[in-house]
């Protein structure tokens, strides 16, 4: 299994240490997107959209756990109730505001990502589709309210 990146996310971290660890704790932080040549065709109809959701490779990852301590915790965690980016498939995802669409250049804001980050999606953030009810956030619960301002640390490097 092979994946292409379609673009590189452009953002002011240049190191993952300090950098906000979900889109709400990066509440106005702007950064851009840039949209390789042959993938342009594929932005039409996307600046109706309010918000998008990118996928991309944690490219910096080198290596993978299965049990990590999660930055809003202090005991180990299965990697897959985490959103910890030393997974088998070091793939992240963010949903961002898009603020406008230039040419192949995506304005957004929210971004909690390492600059250079290969993107590999864009998919457009539809509550209709993505808002589900009766949801659990398991262990996370206690943690509620509080994601807006924890910074990553070396944890992960």
């Amino acid at each position: 299994m092979e994946f292409q990146p379609i673009g590189v996310i452009h953002s002011p971290f240049k190191d993952t240490k300090n950098m906000p660890i979900q889109p709400s704790g990066a509440r106005g932080i702007k950064g851009q997107i840039e949209i390789f040549a042959e993938f342009v065709e594929g932005l039409k109809d996307l600046d109706g959209f309010s918000h998008i959701t990118l996928l991309y490779h944690f490219h910096k990852v080198k290596e993978s756990r299965l049990t990590v301590v999660p930055f809003m915790d202090t005991k180990p965690r299965g990697v897959f109730s985490t959103r910890a980016p030393k997974r088998p498939n070091p793939i992240g995802l963010s949903t961002v505001r898009l603020i406008k669409t230039e040419g192949n250049i995506l304005h957004v804001e929210n971004v909690d990502i390492l600059d250079g980050t290969p993107l590999l999606d864009i998919k457009p953030y539809v509550p209709e589709f993505d808002d589900q009810d009766g949801y659990r956030t398991g262990w996370l619960e206690k943690a509620k309210g509080r994601v807006g301002g924890k910074k990553s640390d070396d944890r992960f490097k």
